[in-house]
This record gives C-alpha cells, sequence and structure tokens, in this order.
C-alpha cells in the first residue's frame, strides 16, 4: 500500500484520528473499528477518500474470501421476459444488493461530496490566511526586511502574520490535523480586530474582521458543499477586506 501513515475519521465526524500504520490499520479493521465507509486522507490527492472506493487499500484490509461460482446456464433469470416487463438476472440481483440498480445509480456517493467540501475548506482556509498574513506583515515590511527588533516589538500584527503564514504553508501540505488550532487562531483575531476597529469606531472593518475570522473558523467545521462555500466567501472576502483597511491605515 502507498501511503506510510493514515488519518482516518467516519463521515458524521469532524475530527481526524491518527496517524496509523499498516499493521494497526488491519487491526482497527478487524476489530470493527474501520470499515469500508471510513473515510482515509489521501495526502497526494489532498482529500478524504472512502476506503471502500479505493480498491487496492480495501483489498489489503478486508481481503474477500473465495466466492462460490454460480454456472449461468443454471440460474439466468428469475422469471420469463414480457413485453412490459425485463426478466431479473443475477446480475440484476448482484447490482440491488450493492444500492447500484437503475433508481439509484444517478444517486452520488454523500461521503465522496463530503470529501470535496472538506477539501475546499482546506483551501478556503489557506486562502484566508494567506490574505490575513498579507495585511499584517506588509505594512511593516521596512522593519521585517531591516530586522530591527525595537519596531518589531512595536507591531504586534507582525507575529500575528507570521504565525497566519507559518498556518497556511501547513495547510497547504495537507496537515489538517492543526484545524483545533487553526479554529483557536480565528477565535483569537476576532477578539482582537473587533476590540481594536469597534475602540476606533471602525464600523465597516469592524464587520469584515468578524467574517473574516467566523468565516476561517467554519471552513475548518463544515462538510457540506452550500454551508462550506458560504463560509469560504465569507472567509475569503472578511480577510481580504480587512487586509485592505490594514494597508490603508
Amino acid at each position: 500500500m502507498a501511503p506510510h501513515e493514515y488519518y482516518i475519521r467516519e463521515a458524521s465526524e469532524q475530527d481526524a484520528r491518527g496517524p496509523f500504520n499498516f499493521e494497526q490499520m488491519v487491526s482497527l479493521a478487524d476489530n470493527g473499528q474501520v470499515t469500508a465507509d471510513t473515510l482515509y486522507y489521501d495526502a497526494a490527492a489532498e482529500q478524504w477518500v472512502v476506503i471502500g472506493a479505493n480498491a487496492e487499500v480495501k483489498e489489503a484490509l478486508f481481503p474477500q474470501k473465495k466466492k462460490l461460482q454460480v454456472k449461468a446456464k443454471e440460474i439466468q433469470t428469475l422469471n420469463k421476459a414480457s413485453d412490459t416487463q425485463a426478466p431479473i438476472t443475477v446480475d440484476d440481483m448482484l447490482a440491488a444488493a450493492e444500492g447500484r440498480t437503475s433508481d439509484t445509480k444517478d444517486r452520488k456517493d454523500p461521503t465522496i461530496a463530503a470529501a470535496k467540501a472538506a477539501r475546499i475548506g482546506m483551501w478556503a482556509a489557506l486562502l484566508s490566511l494567506v490574505l490575513a498574513a498579507a495585511g499584517e506583515l506588509l505594512p511593516s515590511s521596512d522593519a521585517i526586511l531591516a530586522m530591527n527588533m525595537d519596531k518589531l516589538l512595536a507591531q504586534p500584527l507582525v507575529f500575528l502574520g507570521a504565525l497566519d503564514l507559518f498556518l497556511a504553508v501547513l495547510v497547504g501540505l495537507g496537515v489538517v490535523t492543526l484545524y483545533p488550532f487553526i479554529r483557536f487562531r480565528a477565535a483569537l483575531g476576532l477578539g482582537f480586530f473587533a476590540f481594536v476597529f469597534f475602540a476606533h469606531g471602525q464600523s465597516l472593518p469592524l464587520a469584515t474582521a468578524v467574517a473574516g475570522s467566523v468565516g476561517l473558523y467554519l471552513c475548518t467545521i463544515y462538510t457540506g458543499m452550500l454551508p462550506v462555500a458560504i463560509a469560504a466567501a465569507a472567509g475569503i472576502a472578511g480577510m481580504g477586506a480587512t487586509a485592505y483597511f490594514l494597508l490603508s491605515a
């Protein structure tokens, strides 16, 4: 199997578990703590994937026992063909057992949709952090380039910007286990900027700071496509607008 470490979670869970090596994954599968519906994070594809959707991973964790072969000539249909209804074949029975009937074949797997939404949330969080870092670091670029510690200490936003940039790099590398810390960062930024803008009577920058922080926080929680899209829009637009106001100050 290609990955050396696995982060897993159920579709209903928000936080991942791991990392687990292959032997631990096999043990979890044997004990029923990992099923074919469990999600694992595919670092190469940068998304959560259902174990059952990857034939190699599924076969390694849940090796199939030898199946009895039924000759096609012995059982071909369960009823006779008619002009109004097609006969039921063995393939139809197998498809029905797997949920692949003509009535359900056009329905999408909710776990795949959740993985796509989580990936959108990850990239939205990354972009929100980059925009926040730009607004916090660029006004003090001269002091940063000169490494003037006196000026840097007088600009506390520089340190917050450095943290945001560091978190953005880790999120870009797929380190989704940092999501709880990113939520803490969103709450911290919300309190700090809300206090500063409120104290100066700047209502519009206050609104953008609130929208950006709330959007960043929710991008790491939701796995539904619509909620993630709304959170992503709020995070990116709010952080971008806040950066603009900081640069214009």
